[in-house]
């Protein structure tokens, strides 16, 4: 399994239409739980009902969250990010559309080359 969607159920579903298997999160508890299971391998479920076909860091290459389950990731995001470990993080807007005052990454790409339109 090359990629894996956590956020919105709605999205969950979407991505699942065009192959991509998610899991949706409702709670930072929830995104905190099922992030850990996938980057670490942590079995500490705290009464969450995670699926058999979850993937590993070592099979999961791209995991896709939205930006709110972003938020609610917090450090856990940061640390996994400066690791440079597998699965790479993608950040999406949610169903509700892009979170007032995020960078999106067309903005992020935009200041680090210098090109300010």
């Amino acid at each position: 399994m090359d990629f894996y969607f956590l956020g919105d159920e709605e999205l969950v579903t979407a991505f699942g239409l065009i192959g991509i298997h998610g899991m949706p999160v409702r709670s930072p508890d929830e995104a905190v739980t099922v992030f850990r299971k996938i980057t670490e391998g942590w079995n500490e479920t705290a009464g969450i009902a995670l699926p058999d076909s979850m993937p590993q860091a070592e099979t999961c290459q791209v995991l896709l969250l939205t930006e709110e389950t972003a938020d609610w990731l917090g450090d856990y995001l940061i640390n996994w990010q400066l690791s440079g470990n597998y699965p790479l993080i993608v950040e999406i807007p949610g169903i509700a559309g892009h979170i007032e005052g995020r960078k999106t990454l067309v903005d992020s790409i935009r200041e680090a080359i210098g090109i300010h339109v």
